[in-house]
């Protein structure tokens, strides 16, 4: 029988949760700030009884560790933790950056994701397409103002995320043109969390439910008063 795979992802505005379950998936997703908390477990539940299944069907968890909101990341983490520890499961933890760029509108144009970080920054992660099909980094994820952006030397980009529709003109400035394909309302999204884990999970590469741990690429949530008024 094949390996059933719980995927998690509130890193952005999306909150959503998948069910992998051999080569198939379904999911729930709705974009609603603010409501994760609220959403998730109840989606997990609507996955379940669609699949006619318990919990205890459930071999690991795939979540989607980061980077995005603070608030996001650390409930899909601790969800993910909870709900591993009480079924005795391994869990995958997922950059949500590869999760994004896993949905991007292309096959054969390097990749670059950008989340939306706030305070004037974004989070960034350049991919390739490999040949299964699947996103695989280049280089490492960032964080920063998007007008200092490093890029990998590429001629053209698809890029995709918030960060392009809130920072498109200083990203602009950091390509060598304009991407050939560009999509600034795409979010991570479980389902792709799930089929970026699965390969590591039939590897043995899953982590105990403690050992999965958020990225955040940052440790500081809030501009000071004085940073502020220096902006």
């Amino acid at each position: 029988m094949s390996d059933v795979l719980l995927a998690i992802e509130t890193a952005t505005e999306s909150c959503s949760a998948a069910l992998l379950l051999g080569n198939d998936v379904i999911e729930r997703s709705e974009i609603a700030p603010r409501r994760h908390a609220e959403l998730i477990l109840p989606m997990i539940e609507s996955l379940l009884a669609e699949a006619g299944m318990t919990r205890r069907r459930i071999d690991g968890i795939a979540v989607g560790r980061g980077p995005g909101a603070f608030t996001g990341v650390r409930l899909a983490i601790s969800v993910a933790q909870g709900l591993a520890l009480g079924l005795d499961v391994p869990v995958v933890p997922v950059s949500s950056l590869a999760a994004l760029a896993q949905d991007a509108p292309t096959e054969d144009l390097p990749i670059l994701a950008v989340i939306d970080a706030r305070m004037g920054e974004i989070y960034a992660g350049a991919f390739r397409r490999s040949g299964t099909g699947l996103v695989e980094p280049i280089g490492e994820e960032t964080v920063g103002h998007a007008g200092e952006l490093v890029v990998p030397s590429r001629e053209d980009w698809c890029v995709v995320g918030s960060g392009w529709s809130v920072y498109r003109d200083p990203l602009l400035s950091r390509l060598p043109r304009e991407p050939l394909r560009a999509d600034g309302a795409r979010y991570p999204q479980a389902h792709s969390v799930a089929r970026l884990a699965a390969p590591q999970f039939a590897a043995g590469h899953a982590v105990a439910p403690e050992a999965a741990l958020p990225v955040y690429l940052r440790d500081k949530v809030a501009l000071t008063l004085e940073e502020q008024r220096a902006r």
